[in-house]
């Protein structure tokens, strides 16, 4: 009997969740799990080393190089053989953001953004009030939360401001 696999940290839902060839209509389907395309954008697109990966992911570098490799693999025949990619899946959990106020300093975490849930820039700080925060990304490095953003809903794309990354 296989082990349960470990349950991989994301910084977000995947706001595309189908890729096609450009002429495809009836194609063969291959999945991506969640946890495999957050590996590959950690390792091929922010390019950090499989260490800070594997920590970013909460996952030991052994089983971060298996979802990598999982990944890499299903993306390639997607490639090669013109199949479509459907994202969807997987054993993980989608991390909660951390804020910073610009009035009073205090640091908080807010669960996840979902459907219907409040987005970055409709929170204040729960100490003072402030609609004036930073959001703070795993390297500590902070983000301005703007307004609303044309046109953003869920799903649509964006992937930027307090909800995206």
């Amino acid at each position: 009997m296989p082990r349960r696999r470990c349950c991989g940290l994301v910084e977000q839902e995947p706001f595309h969740r189908r890729f096609s060839p450009e002429e495809a209509k009836d194609t063969m389907v291959v999945t991506l799990r969640v946890e495999e395309l957050e590996a590959v954008r950690l390792k091929d697109l922010t390019n950090m080393d499989q260490a800070a990966c594997a920590m970013t992911m909460g996952v030991s570098r052994a089983t971060f190089q298996r979802i990598l490799a999982a990944a890499r693999q299903t993306i390639a025949s997607a490639l090669i053989e013109g199949k479509t990619i459907i994202i969807k899946g997987g054993t993980y959990m989608v991390k909660n953001r951390r804020f910073e106020c610009q009035e009073c300093a205090h640091v908080w975490e807010v669960e996840p953004c979902s459907e219907g849930g409040k987005h970055g820039y409709e929170i204040a700080c729960p100490k003072c009030g402030s609609m004036k925060k930073m959001k703070i990304n795993d390297d500590g490095q902070k983000q301005a939360c703007g307004g609303r953003h044309h046109g953003h809903e869920h799903g649509d794309g964006h992937s930027g401001g307090c909800c995206g990354h």
